[in-house]
């Protein structure tokens, strides 16, 4: 502590005549008056004198008499990083100023310097590492003291209780964490639409929110206006997709299906409850919520227009009624996860896209007589075979404009007497679907960009890459259905940083989304892999090839399925959300489960076919029932790598499943889960997701764990590819038994937590955050799914106040966490 202070007093009249010397005296001769008045005194003049009272007289004869300042800037502390620290310094009443300064460690960034009390948040670190800040007082004449105080910041834990397992009809967080609901389904996005009443009579869903909200992410605005602030975390976009509906609660009495024939304002209703919403949030003093009057608010439909770029552009698969050139097309449908591009942009997968659509039996003999039965075999291979009536039976309305085409678009049907090439009807409608599709939520007016460069399949998400200068970049991509695949897409263009901040940022996704190469998957059983190039003429993806004679590379981005068959990839567990991992760039990808997983066809990478046991008395599900999550790190680290390693971050399970066989990754009651389905890692921009142990968030979409718990989400601080070791599988069903070796992670033991429940049959899915971690965005999806207007299982979100609320229709719903403390979720 140092010790320099100054006052000033009025001192008594001189009376001594004498000749004796004073202490000022002594005092002047090393220091001049005009020094000692601007407190020119230091901290080694305090000593030499004892700190006893020091005076001198200013320019009218006055005396100022001195004395030491003091400092205490407090003790030495322990903080975990993401922490908010508090800095508390005293100084004595001389000094007129203090600040706090940091003399080591990690930089951070001081709240409120200039004060007594300064804050900052613990940085991200990997070991325990100490911060060294300094308190300084300064009188009015510029002397001043020092004090310094130590804060050691240790690396993040996930700091909450586990949150039980349970089957309440609410959202229950931990301790410390308030749920406010912030953007339901029906909600009005403009300011001349009605509240909803949900009650079923509510229209004019293009001006309202969807339903089923799903993949998400949150697009930050400047505080003071409507322009993109990669930063802002007060004010932002919220961008979020719609995948489906529960029909029975849209309507008054449920669907109506009169003689096999649906009414045109119903359907028109459900057809507008898909798709995707932008629409503006802001924080307020007490909460979060929307604006419903933001003139950046935008639904966009499976009526929306939209174009196509890539090597598909113009392809003569994409010629419609519509779009007799390919080049256009209408709308996006079953919009499952997402990604955000670094450039500012949204990317929505479609997902589930091929069950919306009808075909007739006769089809594939009209398509052969045409001389295009390859088409057949596409078809099939999508999953659209003959005689399907199409999801919720849109194409039997008769509309009252008898020229619009928005119902009829979803018969594939070839009609016999049509032209051959596609351009009279809407027979290759079903090759417009399946795409990544990309908006830029700034601009209302833009026109959504199908990016066929990626692939057309049942895309889950598009997650990228980091993105490295001069290095191609990655985008990483699920197939979500039973023994699909995973795949990558590398740019054909090395990342600019200079992109991320470009005015037209579709332009920029035409840059690194539109010529590349697309990759997929093959898993080997020592824990190695290779990235399979869908490169036509490359192998058997020629025009030669027996089992589908491709004509070109957009032949070969259209049939990806196909493509990836032909190549050997490794079919897995239904691959959903991909997520990587900011710190190192290893790709998390969730396999959510596989009904068909039978012991026989078990391989290293999806070696579980178990038979789940049930308590609520439905019969035992057999399969890979509890899904897993794997992991893979490029070799090299490098996105353009054509080879990776392997293992798997955790297996789903019941914590009391066998250890050896099942629950392998030693799952308890605090960690166990089923299904995973959404998965998402913090931003880099805050610290949670920063350092070598960013957090990951894992939600889950289950029906074979439902007897316990509803669904969750759950919290982890992984760790990377290898840290495990290897397990043997011995797999028994009644289909047979079988023996499979993998690669297991570490068990993640109080590195995985669960953070949430949801309410009563909900899907945990879609998740973002503010750049300042301070406000978590969750998607509850589906409540109350299993029931209808005479039999409602579910009555949230108006449940979530506590309050009685037992005639209410569910709603799929937005909600916001944040900390009562205004800390940063998680840690």
């Amino acid at each position: 502590m140092t010790e320099s202070r100054f006052v000033y007093d009025d001192g008594d009249i001189d009376t001594n005549g004498s000749a004796n010397q004073h202490l000022s005296d002594l005092i002047a001769r090393r220091y001049s008056r005009r020094q000692t008045l601007r407190g020119g005194l230091t901290a080694m003049t305090t000593a030499v004198f004892g700190g006893v009272l020091m005076a001198g007289c200013d320019d009218d004869g006055d005396l100022v008499t001195v004395e030491p300042i003091t400092v205490s800037s407090g003790q030495a502390a322990s903080v975990s990083a993401g922490k908010t620290v508090t800095l508390r310094g005293t100084a004595s009443s001389a000094a007129q100023s203090v600040r706090w300064t940091q003399v080591s460690g990690p930089q951070v960034t001081l709240n409120n310097a200039n004060s007594a009390s300064a804050t900052f948040i613990a940085p991200a670190v990997s070991a325990s590492t100490p911060l060294v800040f300094r308190f300084t007082g300064t009188s009015g004449l510029g002397d001043s003291a020092a004090a310094d105080t130590t804060i050691t910041v240790t690396p993040a834990t996930l700091d909450f209780v586990a949150v039980a397992k349970n089957r309440n009809d609410l959202v229950t967080v931990p301790a410390g964490y308030l749920v406010t609901v912030l953007y339901r389904l029906g909600d009005p996005i403009n300011a001349s639409t009605s509240a909803y009443a949900n009650d079923g009579t509510d229209t004019n869903f293009a001006a309202r929110a969807g339903d089923h909200h799903d993949g998400m992410s949150f697009f930050g605005l400047a505080a003071t206006g409507a322009t993109r602030d990669a930063a802002g975390s007060t004010r932002g976009l919220l961008v979020l997709n719609h995948e489906n509906i529960t029909e029975s609660y849209l309507h008054p009495r449920g669907q109506t299906t009169t003689g096999g024939v649906r009414p045109e304002a119903e359907a028109i209703k459900e057809i507008e409850a898909h798709g995707v919403s932008v629409i503006e949030v802001t924080r307020g003093a007490s909460a979060w919520s929307y604006v419903q009057s933001s003139a950046l608010n935008r639904r966009i439909t499976p009526n929306t227009p939209m174009t196509f770029n890539g090597p598909a552009r113009g392809n003569p698969l994409l010629r419609t009624a519509y779009s007799k050139d390919g080049t256009q097309g209408r709308g996006t449908i079953n919009n499952c996860a997402n990604g955000m591009m670094p450039w500012g942009t949204y990317a929505t997968a479609e997902e589930n896209w091929a069950g919306y659509f009808r075909r007739d039996r006769g089809d594939a003999a009209v398509r052969s007589s045409a001389g295009r039965a390859k088409e057949n075999v596409s078809l099939a291979r999508y999953g659209i075979s003959e005689g399907r009536a199409g999801n919720y039976g849109w194409t039997t309305v008769t509309p009252a404009d008898a020229s619009s085409t928005i119902f009829r678009k979803w018969n594939a049907t070839a009609i016999a007497d049509a032209a051959a090439d596609g351009t009279a009807d809407f027979r290759h409608e079903p090759f417009q679907y399946g795409w990544i599709v990309e908006i830029d939520p700034y601009d209302p007016q833009s026109t959504p960009r199908k990016r066929t460069a990626l692939g057309r399949m049942n895309h889950e998400g598009v997650e990228p890459s980091r993105m490295v200068a001069g290095v191609r970049p990655a985008f990483y991509m699920g197939d979500d259905a039973q023994n699909e695949y995973i795949y990558k897409f590398v740019s054909s263009t090395p990342w600019s940083a200079s992109d991320a901040n470009a005015a037209d940022r579709l332009a920029v996704g035409d840059k690194y989304l539109d010529a590349g190469t697309l990759y997929v998957a093959k898993f080997n059983a020592d824990g190695s892999g290779q990235w399979l190039p869908l490169t036509f003429g490359s192998g058997p993806l020629t025009s030669g090839n027996a089992t589908y004679p491709f004509a070109d590379q957009a032949d070969v981005l259209i049939n990806t399925r196909l493509a990836a068959d032909l190549l050997g990839a490794t079919p897995m567990d239904r691959p959903e959300w991909t997520a990587v991992n900011p710190a190192n760039g290893e790709m998390y990808c969730t396999l959510t489960n596989n009904s068909s997983r039978s012991p026989a066809r078990t391989d290293a990478a999806n070696p579980r076919a178990y038979v789940d046991p049930r308590t609520d008395g439905r019969n035992n599900s057999a399969g890979n029932v509890n899904g897993h999550v794997i992991r893979l790190r490029e070799n090299g680290d490098t996105t353009e790598a054509a080879a990776f390693t392997w293992d798997v971050y955790a297996f789903g399970a019941g914590s009391d499943l066998n250890k050896d066989n099942i629950n392998l990754s030693g799952l308890d009651d605090s960690n166990d889960f089923s299904s995973p389905d959404g998965l998402w890692f913090s931003l880099p921009s805050n610290v949670a997701g920063q350092g070598a142990s960013p957090v990951m968030w894992l939600q889950t979409d289950d029906g074979a764990f439902t007897d316990v718990t509803n669904n969750q989400m759950l919290a982890a601080i992984p760790g990377r590819v290898g840290d495990g070791g290897t397990k043997t599988v011995n797999n028994t069903t009644s289909a047979g038994t079988s023996t499979a070796t993998t690669r297991v992670g570490k068990a993640p033991g109080a590195t995985l937590k669960r953070f949430l429940v949801g309410p009563k049959e909900c899907e945990i899915t879609g998740i973002t955050s503010t750049p300042d971690g301070k406000a978590l965005f969750v998607n509850i999806q589906h409540p109350g799914e299993n029931g209808g207007p005479d039999n409602i299982t579910s009555n949230w979100p108006a449940s979530q106040s506590g309050t009685s609320a037992s005639a209410s229709r569910p709603r799929s719903a937005t909600i916001v966490i944040t900390r009562e403390d205004g800390g940063l979720v998680g840690i």
